[in-house]
């Protein structure tokens, strides 16, 4: 038996790690935490210093005996799970539960998994840090707290199965108030002038500085541009640097990885996880931006040889946090002279813009030449300015430029092209000028990566509280993340061209949203309610101030179960008060009176979700009307809330039976005969006419007569159809893969049942493609 048992996280890292060392240590994983706080109230025994009962899981028996047996055969254990709060706790409760002894235990930490790291790793153990131990207490039990009281509340005064937590609850504020800013918005038009001058490729373009608020103004502009001179008043030219960004963070990571690659925040650190654990990257749970003076001599000497002395500029990163959680490295890769990682397409695509960020960093600034030119108008007290910009040398834009928010929301309109040469005092021939109407636009919804980047700001979480922030959000269903449709503005272009203004009216799509986080109506009700009764939990500097205290813990500087008391008793009252005081929260709201029965009009929460209802709560005959996607109880109008109760509706006859209109889960359709036809994309439900609705139940007839080869009289269920990968049989709720070599066509009714047994007895296998259906 081998001396040495090294106890990881993950199993890919222990292969990693097994990989490095002798024949003399096993390396075995823990997979994650090996037990957690029971799941009954008494998991905290507030009375005796929030003292806490934990379980081993039922899954996670068999790896603690594998592990305890290890452990008692070997002379040394080396706890060797991440170096950062979650990870000296799982070490804790690794030493805890499998009863190991101090003068054996060895506890080991490294920030990426190469041999020499790991081999210096060995070198210099330390023991289990308490202090960090109990940071990661203080916040799971804090948290468990928060949890385990204000459900219940939730429950009583809002709607049954809802959950509130600490951070989470931050994070859809924050949500919620954005999209009240973006409903009050009233968008302001204004005139932007653009004049191109010269000809071919010559031809430049200069702006008005500011903006004109009406037409007539505008107008005036133009028309006092038809006679007058242009002349270049001023040109200046200096040389400018843009120096690139730093390493990345967790966040930066989750940032950029959404911008350029489209990635979620959990899927940037699945992958991010992945990569680590193989041996790519360094730790990827990080506020640092901190490089390794190891680091710097590798990225040094593979930026001399890829591209030269001259792209090379060492610089060394401090961290803006005051209270950066750990010490680590900034996230980079292992080997700087590796450019691209084998791998899936997402781990290949996420490690080079690891390995670009990496290397950029120590790469020497671009240096620019930028030049104004101002261009006076004769008639007109106001002054034209055109941008250039040449650039000199590329520096680090040979390999990286960092993307930001604001590129999505505001795509460059090529600015800063290059100029044509230039005098002052120059004479300019106008080609063209025109005013075009644009609109002020409202604030931007959050993306996940722009919330992770509040949350930062604000002091919210910490590198490893993000990504399931932002998860556990969406999945209680108080924040969607979706596409939405804009909606169709017109706005007004005045073109100015050979000494002629010519107007015209031009529309554009507004408002289209893709992969924004929108709040749900219950989002916006709990938050509301919380906000009402518990401020504390949703106030951003309270947070902050909270997690400032768990880094304080961390450094030793403060007792855990102080902190945890001074928070939970007057919490606790709170929660007392509020369920004796409080009233129901359904978020409802009177929209006015039915025009045709003078009945009450209202929307709120139900059971269900939010609905409108018309009459009032005694009234017997009450109707009710689920709202649609998209429609929120903040924002519906009367009339929106009216058209929902014009369907179901008869659209006409075909074939001796009504066809009904309707909106269901999954879109509108039409209902005949017990069959269901979706309205295709950009028809109306509301407009559909008896013609249009026989022509879609004919058109999906058709296309499901060439998808069907075979029924049998047997069994009407019983169907042999052409799917996407060719031929199989639907029997019943089965779908069945058909044998090669046998002629669908030919196939009988007792050779499909024989199949579709012998499926059914068939184990199951993990990702199965011909499974049952839901």
């Amino acid at each position: 038996m081998a001396k040495n048992l090294l106890i990881v996280e993950s199993p890919a890292k222990a292969k990693t790690i097994e990989g490095y060392l002798g024949k003399d240590f096993t390396v075995k994983s823990s997979y994650g935490h090996i037990r957690d706080l029971v799941k009954s109230e008494d998991a905290i025994d507030i009375a005796h210093n929030f003292q806490q009962k934990y379980e081993v899981p039922a899954d996670k028996k068999q790896v603690v005996n594998e592990l305890k047996k290890l452990a008692k055969e070997a002379e040394t254990v080396w706890l060797a799970s991440d170096e950062d709060r979650e990870g000296e706790a799982i070490s804790w409760h690794l030493f805890e539960t499998l009863g190991l002894k101090d003068n054996n235990t060895k506890r080991i930490v490294f920030h990426e998994i190469t041999k020499p790291a790991i081999l210096r790793a060995i070198e210099n153990p330390r023991k289990i840090n308490y202090n960090l131990v109990n940071a990661q207490q203080a916040r799971r039990v804090l948290d468990r707290l928060v949890g385990f009281e204000l459900s219940p509340v939730l429950w009583k005064k809002v709607k049954p199965s809802l959950s509130a937590g600490r951070v989470q609850s931050v994070a859809v504020r924050l949500i919620v108030e954005r999209e009240r800013e973006i409903n009050k918005f009233k968008a302001e038009p204004a005139f932007k002038i653009v004049a191109i001058f010269g000809k071919g490729r010559e031809a430049f373009k200069a702006e008005l500085g500011e903006r004109f608020s009406t037409q007539e103004q505008a107008e005036k502009f133009l028309n006092d541009c038809i006679a007058a001179n242009f002349t270049v008043n001023s040109l200046e030219t200096k040389p400018a640097k843009r120096a690139p960004a730093a390493p990345f963070t967790t966040s930066t990571l989750q940032q950029e990885a959404s911008r350029k690659l489209g990635f979620s925040v959990s899927r940037t650190m699945t992958v991010a996880q992945k990569l680590y654990e193989s041996g790519k990257i360094t730790y990827m749970r990080t506020d640092s931006v901190n490089l390794s003076d190891t680091a710097l001599q590798a990225a040094a000497q593979e930026i001399v040889s890829a591209y030269g002395p001259q792209y090379h500029q060492q610089r060394k990163y401090k961290t803006k946090s005051a209270n950066a959680q750990e010490a680590h490295e900034a996230i980079r890769p292992t080997y700087f002279n590796e450019h691209t990682t084998d791998g899936d397409s997402a781990e290949k695509r996420l490690y080079e813009l690891i390995w670009k960020r990496a290397i950029a960093s120590q790469m020497s600034e671009a240096q620019f030449e930028r030049t104004v030119a101002r261009i006076g108008i004769s008639t007109r007290s106001e002054e034209l300015v055109a941008n250039g910009e040449v650039m000199k040398f590329d520096g680090f834009l040979k390999v990286y430029l960092e993307s930001s928010d604001e590129d999505e929301e505001n795509p460059q309109d090529g600015d800063n092209a290059m100029l044509p040469p230039l005098t002052k005092g120059q004479q300019l021939a106008l080609q063209e000028m025109t005013a075009t109407e644009r609109y002020s636009r409202p604030p931007a919804r959050y993306t996940e990566a722009s919330l992770v980047k509040k949350l930062e700001e604000l002091g919210i979480g910490r590198p490893s509280t993000y990504a399931p922030t932002i998860s556990t959000i969406q999945n209680r269903g108080y924040v969607v993340k979706e596409e939405r449709e804009g909606k169709q503005r017109n706005y007004k272009v005045l073109t100015l061209k050979s000494g002629e203004i010519r107007k015209e009216e031009k529309s554009e799509i507004t408002g289209a949203e893709k992969g924004k986080m929108f709040p749900t109506d219950i989002g916006a009700v709990v938050n509301d309610f919380l906000v009402q009764y518990f401020n504390g939990i949703v106030d951003f500097h309270f947070t902050a101030n909270v997690e400032k205290q768990f880094d304080e813990i961390a450094q030793g500087m403060k007792e855990w179960t102080d902190m945890i008391r001074k928070f939970y008793d007057p919490f606790h009252q709170e929660v007392e008060s509020t369920i004796q005081n409080a009233d129901k929260a359904r978020g409802e709201r009177d929209l006015g009176v039915h025009p045709e029965n003078g009945k009450k009009v209202s929307v709120r929460i139900g059971r269900y979700g939010p609905f409108v209802q018309v009459g009032d709560n005694d009234d017997e005959q009450k109707l009710y009307a689920s709202l649609r996607a998209g429609q929120m109880i903040e924002t519906i109008t009367l009339e929106d809330a009216l058209e929902l109760f014009k369907l179901p509706k008869k659209v006409g006859v075909f074939e001796e039976k009504d066809m009904t209109v309707a909106i269901g889960k999954f879109g509108p359709y039409i209902r005949h005969n017990s069959a269901f036809y979706s309205l295709p994309k950009g028809i109306d439900p509301l407009d559909v006419s008896e013609q249009q609705a026989i022509e879609i139940i004919q058109e999906k007839r058709k296309k499901d007569a060439e998808k069907l080869i075979k029924t049998f009289d047997e069994n009407p269920d019983v169907k042999i159809l052409n799917g996407r990968w060719g031929p199989y049989i639907e029997f019943g709720k089965l779908n069945v893969k058909i044998p090669k070599g046998k002629e669908p066509q030919s196939l009988t009714y007792d050779e499909c049942k024989a199949l579709a047994d012998a499926m059914e007895k068939e184990p199951k296998k993990a990702g199965k493609k011909f499974a049952k259906k839901k």
